[in-house]
């Protein structure tokens, strides 16, 4: 199935033709279905990264899998004007035994597939299922080239499993014959390891990385500066001394609002990954009935605070939407 088909180019265009009118008329204007969905496999995690309420479980929601069923669901009814599919928010999704089948019953529907994992169950099995599933992208967190470096971010992981773990999808991709997925590795920019910056792009195209990605770190609790924000400010979505303010300047709109969502792996849609607790829950989804909490005043209630109050909502306060901090190589 193609991905560009007419119905989601055409809703593509409605979407944005209702972001620009609210834009211009400061007033919520809304057509069209999400072009762009985020759904969690998973909300665990195997580590215990310190910036991550997952890993440190914090999380004020509760934790489990999808099930199979709803996400089948949820696809079937978006899929017309779904173009691309996250399939990630919180955890990590190997955690989940279906994953793999998931991403292969989005692909049968032509949707593009992404990921994201701290790669610590790349072994060659899931590498081969990886790949036969058709995924089109797999992010695959690598925050330092040493693991002194690594493992002061990613608490309790391996930097050895993680390399042979890239190594082993790169091989079954060879293996079968096939373009996909592009692997990409990402680099968070900490304190810890912003002096490793060239030998990452290196050695992560050596472990079989088809790009690597630099990410500027999220902190939650960023005003009086952590101990693992780095010190170029190149690197850093703050900007200040003593006292830190996030660079964005948080202008009163976001194409987000407009074009996508997540749907937490049970079934809460909430407007985006900054909503990391659910708090801004706009509905609870049950079998074809998406469209309703989409289009409810409750959601259209939600962007029009984003118009006029955006700076005022707690989950934007950390937004880096726009602002373009991630650099590929």
């Amino acid at each position: 199935m193609n991905l560009f088909t007419l119905p989601r180019i055409f809703n593509f265009f409605q979407l944005v033709c209702g972001y620009l009118l609210s834009r211009i008329f400061r007033h919520v204007v809304h057509f069209g279905m999400p072009a762009a969905v985020s759904i969690e496999p998973a909300n665990r995690c195997n580590l215990h990264c310190p910036e991550c309420p997952s890993g440190m479980k914090e999380l004020s929601r509760p934790s489990g899998f999808i099930d199979p069923p709803l996400f089948r669901s949820l696809v079937d009814e978006l899929s017309p004007q779904l173009a691309w599919l996250t399939l990630y928010f919180q955890g990590e999704p190997y955690l989940n035994p279906d994953f793999t089948d998931l991403v292969s019953y989005a692909r049968s529907k032509g949707i593009f597939v992404s990921s994201s994992t701290n790669g610590h169950f790349l072994d060659k099995k899931n590498a081969e299922a990886t790949v036969a599933s058709g995924l089109n992208r797999l992010i695959i967190s690598v925050d330092g080239t040493d693991q002194i470096a690594y493992e002061s971010y990613r608490v309790g992981g391996s930097l050895n499993t993680v390399t042979e773990g890239i190594r082993n999808l790169a091989k079954a991709r060879k293996s079968a014959g096939s373009k996909t997925p592009e692997i990409i590795i990402q680099f968070l920019v900490l304190k810890s390891n912003q002096h490793q910056l060239s030998e990452i792009r290196r050695k992560g195209l050596e472990w079989g990385g088809d790009k690597v990605e630099l990410k500027s770190a999220q902190f939650n609790d960023f005003s009086n500066g952590n101990p693992l924000m780095p010190n170029n400010g190149k690197y850093s979505r703050y900007a200040g001394r003593g006292r830190y303010r996030i660079k964005n300047t948080l202008p009163g709109h976001c194409f987000r609002m407009w074009s996508s969502c997540v749907i937490t792996w049970d079934g809460r849609v909430v407007p985006c990954c900054f909503d990391k607790d659910a708090l801004h829950q706009m509905g609870e989804y049950q079998a074809k009935d998406f469209k309703g909490i989409w289009k409810s005043k409750e959601y259209d209630a939600f962007r029009h605070q984003i118009l006029k109050t955006r700076k005022t909502i707690g989950i934007c306060t950390n937004c880096t939407e726009g602002m373009g901090l991630s650099r590929w190589w």
